[in-house]
């Protein structure tokens, strides 16, 4: 899978502006939970091939911009997490394994 990283807040304005053109999706994993790394394997296996902005964001490591996305996106924490931002805006959030029930096609029109 094609992941951009998303370290920094600058990242995440970047994330905004590219919204407009296409959806943008975030990944928020936990490198010390095991069901966060299960899912985010379901994950790659089914949903690499959408036309989708992909964001993986290591929420251990940068905490920081974990809760910038929080609170742009007014949206609860969780981990792991998804979130589909089109026009600047968080339009759905998926948690643990409702992650990998996510009809990503439906969001591509």
């Amino acid at each position: 899978m094609n992941w951009k990283h998303l370290n920094d807040l600058k990242d995440l304005d970047l994330i905004k502006k590219e919204s407009a053109n296409k959806p943008v999706l975030i990944f928020k994993h936990s490198t010390r939970c095991s069901i966060s790394q299960m899912v985010l394997s379901r994950f790659e296996r089914q949903w690499a091939n959408f036309e989708f902005s992909y964001h993986f964001l290591d929420l251990i490591e940068f905490r920081s911009v974990s809760n910038a996305v929080a609170d742009d996106f007014d949206v609860e924490h969780q981990s792991p997490q998804v979130l589909i931002i089109k026009d600047n805006v968080c339009v759905e959030t998926f948690s643990h394994n409702a992650i990998n029930s996510i009809d990503l096609e439906k969001y591509t029109s």
